[in-house]
């Protein structure tokens, strides 16, 4: 299974901010999407990924302040990005090693989607159904 696969149920949508979005702002789009990271992205470059463990470690750091800061001082700039021809064990290798949640699909250098762990789980899930649902009609046929 690919990321592919993935984008092609989930969809291709992201969300992003312009890194001289105030965080205060990219928290209520977080809130409002209920997602865990948002792309922060000037016109269609990526910049950096903003993450919710991105957002508390700056306020246990620096205090409520920071929330009138751009985006750009917090977000993380050394963003790890995947293809769409990825695995989905390629994918869990790459979240497990480097303790991210997230991660960016980039095609022909372009963001095409976002990744999370959720996802892969999402789908790993349904795989096992399918599995399971096959061997009981391979039993009952048998």
């Amino acid at each position: 299974m690919t990321v592919r696969s993935i984008l092609n149920t989930k969809g291709h949508q992201i969300m992003s901010v312009e890194p001289d979005a105030k965080l205060a702002a990219a928290v209520k789009l977080l809130a409002e999407k209920k997602i865990g990271a948002v792309l922060v992205m000037n016109q269609s470059r990526l910049e950096g990924i903003l993450s919710e463990r991105d957002i508390v470690r700056v306020l246990g750091e620096r205090g409520a302040a920071v929330l009138e800061e751009p985006v750009a001082q917090v977000m993380t700039r050394k963003v790890v990005t995947c293809k769409e021809t990825d695995t989905v064990a390629e994918l869990m290798e790459m979240m497990t090693s480097g303790k991210f949640r997230h991660l960016p699909v980039i095609d022909n250098g372009k963001v095409v989607g976002l990744i999370s762990i959720g996802d892969i789980v999402k789908r790993r899930v349904q795989e096992y159904e399918s599995e399971q649902e096959a061997l009981r009609d391979y039993i009952k046929t048998a």
